[in-house]
């Protein structure tokens, strides 16, 4: 339930000339314009535990500090973070941006402000403290909307690039995982079409034999049942299957098979043994025949091979398409139920061709983990950040951990390597815009600033790091039952 913000009485006229000169804010103005802001101010008292003003609020007041302590929040999900607690007399907060033109964007309040013990304010109203700042110092508050709204527009600008330069990144990536099996595909079907065609031959050949039609019924059972035989044979080493090329090879030799050792090769890679070429051999019954009907068979199972190899390509290509159709949330709600493992797989695929063989990837899953409601498309955008930065920490070498659980309320998700770490006293300052440990024309800094507004304001989460030197996390905590912001 939201506390209700009880309004104190301000007492008009309440600090003289005189009194406003010992803030170092008003100290060196002159004594019209201390008394133009006597008459125009007044003076608040907090009792202790008092709310003065509310994050989100509109900003229509600025407030000065003139005794007690006070303590800023900022809303994280459920939970109240404190980030500033002081007693600095002539410390400023509320309406400080009331002065910057109207640009159409609401001038709320950033953050709670309470008062810890019983605190006194100089209070103006963001109007009167917007004409003094204009009127007074023109030069200044050009310098300083220069300053704010050149810092907008240039992380507008910088974050646009960056999405750019992602999505450019990504696509190169997905069409180099797509090229592999495109190619395999089309080799295969090549191929493919030499050895039917090598197939037909065959057989035209065979028939042309004057074989008797039960060896002819009987070459064809037996092609199935080599077939079936080669589906079901166990998968031999690289060691093994040399071995057994020397086997079968020989054995061809023997009976003066015509390259036979080319042969073998297709047989080892079957599965097949001796057993099943002295079974082909009793049921062609005849030498003149063995010739032929090995090489029909070769050329069977050649076809099999190659339509295996071809069927692997295409899943490959389609499985590369629809992690990439999960990724972008093509044709899906913006907010919809998710089960988070869904994103976290298309990332670590859209991610495979930058991640690399040199790095190990570890998924940890809880897969009891119910679903939340988020922006997945956004959420991919976080798991992407996190990734890359994380990749690009270990130098392509080390051992990448992607984990899920549940703590409380909220689902846990934990992106891990083995990376170098932050030190300590940059942990606190990566979260800021435009901050980055990256050499000079490999990062923005954006990119975890990004992820953190993703988490904490679009979806009422929260993100945090944790480093050592060979074990840095960062871990989002997302809400289970909270509706994401809109």
């Amino acid at each position: 339930m939201t506390e209700a913000l009880t309004l104190v009485p301000c007492d008009p006229g309440a600090l003289t000339a005189d009194e406003l000169r010992t803030l170092f804010l008003f100290e060196k103005l002159t004594d019209d314009q201390l008394g133009w802001i006597a008459a125009h101010g007044c003076t608040m008292h907090m009792p202790a535990g008092g709310v003065v003003i509310r994050e989100g609020d509109q900003a229509d007041q600025f407030f000065v500090l003139l005794s007690g302590t006070i303590a800023l929040t900022r809303k994280v999900g459920q939970d109240e973070v404190e980030t500033t607690r002081t007693e600095q007399r002539g410390v400023y907060m509320g309406a400080t941006q009331s002065y910057l033109r109207d640009d159409g964007v609401p001038r709320k309040y950033m953050a709670t402000m309470r008062a810890l013990d019983d605190s006194d304010f100089f209070v103006m109203s963001a109007a009167d403290f917007s004409h003094m700042m204009r009127e007074w110092f023109p030069m200044a508050i050009h310098l300083l909307e220069g300053l704010a709204l050149g810092m907008r527009s240039t992380a507008a600008a910088i974050s646009e690039r960056q999405r750019l330069t992602a999505l450019g990144a990504l696509s190169a990536g997905l069409m180099h995982e797509l090229n592999n099996p495109a190619a395999a595909a089309s080799r295969a079907s090549a191929s493919l079409r030499q050895r039917v065609a090598g197939m037909r031959h065959k057989l035209g050949m065979l028939a042309a034999g004057k074989v008797p039609t039960d060896r002819l019924v009987a070459l064809v059972e037996l092609q199935e049942d080599v077939i079936e035989r080669a589906a079901k044979a166990p998968a031999l080493t690289a060691m093994e299957t040399a071995d057994r090329e020397d086997e079968l090879g020989e054995w061809m030799d023997e009976r003066n098979v015509t390259g036979g050792w080319d042969l073998a090769a297709v047989f080892a890679q079957g599965g097949l043994d001796i057993d099943c070429l002295n079974e082909i051999e009793t049921r062609v019954g005849s030498s003149e025949l063995l010739d032929q009907a090995i090489h029909w068979l070769g050329y069977a199972l050649e076809t099999e091979q190659l339509m295996s190899d071809i069927e692997d390509a295409t899943s490959r290509v389609s499985s590369l398409v629809n992690a990439a159709k999960q990724y972008s949330q093509m044709d899906r709600a913006a907010h919809q139920w998710i089960d988070v493992h869904g994103g976290l797989d298309s990332t670590l695929v859209m991610l495979s061709h930058k991640i690399g063989s040199g790095v190990k990837v570890v998924k940890d899953y809880d897969r009891t983990l119910p679903q939340i409601p988020a922006h997945p498309a956004e959420l991919n955008q976080v798991w992407t950040n996190l990734i890359d930065n994380a990749v690009q920490a270990m130098k392509g070498v080390g051992t990448l951990t992607v984990r899920t659980s549940r703590e409380g309320d909220q689902v846990v998700v934990s992106i891990g390597d083995t990376g170098p770490g932050v030190p300590d006293d940059l942990k606190k300052r990566v979260f800021e815009p435009f901050f980055t440990t990256k050499p000079v024309g490999e990062g923005t800094g954006l990119g975890l600033d990004i992820s953190y507004r993703i988490v904490v304001n679009g979806h009422g989460g929260d993100i945090v790091l944790d480093s050592k030197p060979g074990d840095t996390k960062f871990k989002v905590r997302l809400p289970i039952n909270e509706p994401a912001s809109a």
